[in-house]
């Protein structure tokens, strides 16, 4: 049971690191509510900020709503609290997709996310080449085992395996260059100089272009007119790792959505740079071909790890308690980075 008393500096603290999860498009769709009598969080869905082409099942924004849930429980366990999580707790309130309780530990209990603190404010998507020099396995495995923790796995394949999950990759991309409806929206979150918009991200964080053509970024630019850097060549082999789920409900996009972040924050803390290659995702027939031979399995990303820098980074909000009152459904709520 809670003892004690959840105070402005405790509220900040947790919204700052829950603002800082990766979002689809950096839209960041989530708003909190606080209820300060009991210390429960309100984590509500953003339909505002839904993607109709890209994500009409709202899946991908589930996963960004997970990521955030992850983030509050690393803080909390940081100030010492037990974040106890239910998620989609009312099924008459789908926008509600979790609960966060904090209460006090037992004396006992381990709180194995607090020494990911740290990596909170330290991670950020990079969108430029790696150095080609191979993740060891034992960081790898730890990846794995980070997902595994949060009910998701994680599959790092071979080479050929890793060949065909980025064609089906550039087969999305070459799908949603074609499509002027994809294209449009993928703009409309792209910021140029000069706007402080803490959503979307900005053309300095977008990266460079593969001069090989082997690694499919994504172009959010659309063949649009901006300043961007200059094509650069990637790594030769990359290193992939796809995270899915047994299966496919709105529970289990939420707990894919912490088990990504705690990968990356895992990764993160050994070094390791992390971007998201999500256009497979995007089209049910690619999506569904990216399962490959295994049954019952919901691939959810793709991720691509490996050495380097960072890049241009993504804005991310300032983080400002809730008025302290009972939780309302519609209340404005925080945003967050990629």
């Amino acid at each position: 049971m809670q003892t004690r008393k959840v105070d402005a500096a405790t509220v900040r603290t947790l919204l700052a690191a829950a603002v800082a999860a990766p979002s689809i498009h950096n839209t960041q769709p989530w708003r909190f509510g606080l209820d300060p009598d009991t210390g429960v969080i309100q984590v509500r869905l953003d339909r505002a900020r839904r993607l109709p082409k890209a994500d009409p099942r709202l899946r991908a924004q589930h996963l960004s709503v997970g990521a955030a849930v992850l983030n509050l429980r690393v803080a909390a366990e940081h100030l010492g609290w037990d974040p106890l999580v239910r998620l989609c707790p009312v099924p008459q309130d789908p926008d509600l997709l979790a609960t966060v309780r904090l209460t006090r530990p037992a004396e006992d209990a381990r709180l194995p996310l607090r020494d990911l603190y740290e990596e909170v404010a330290r991670r950020h998507t990079s969108r430029m080449p790696f150095t080609g020099r191979p993740v060891p396995d034992p960081i790898a495995y730890e990846m794995a085992c980070s997902a595994r923790a949060e009910g998701a796995h994680l599959e790092v394949p071979d080479i050929i395996g890793t060949r065909r999950l980025l064609r089906l990759t550039q087969a999305a991309e070459d799908r949603n260059c074609a499509d002027p409806a994809r294209l449009d929206e993928e703009r409309s979150w792209v910021t140029v100089p000069g706007n402080d918009a803490p959503y979307g991200i900005p053309v300095t964080a977008l990266g460079a272009r593969d001069a090989s053509g082997r690694m499919p970024v994504r172009d959010f630019t659309g063949g649009r007119p901006v300043p961007r850097l200059p094509a650069l060549r990637f790594e030769r082999h990359a290193q992939v790792a796809l995270l899915w789920t047994a299966y496919d409900w709105r529970e289990d996009w939420l707990r894919a959505g912490q088990a990504l972040e705690r990968v990356l924050l895992t990764a993160t803390r050994h070094g390791v740079r992390t971007s998201v290659l999500h256009q497979a995702m995007e089209w049910p027939d690619l999506r569904a071909a990216m399962a490959g031979a295994k049954r019952r399995c919901g691939p959810q990303v793709l991720i691509r790890f490996g050495y380097g820098t960072d890049g241009g980074r993504t804005p991310r909000a300032c983080a400002a308690p809730a008025p302290a009152a009972e939780p309302d459904p519609g209340a404005p709520g925080l945003p967050g980075g990629s």
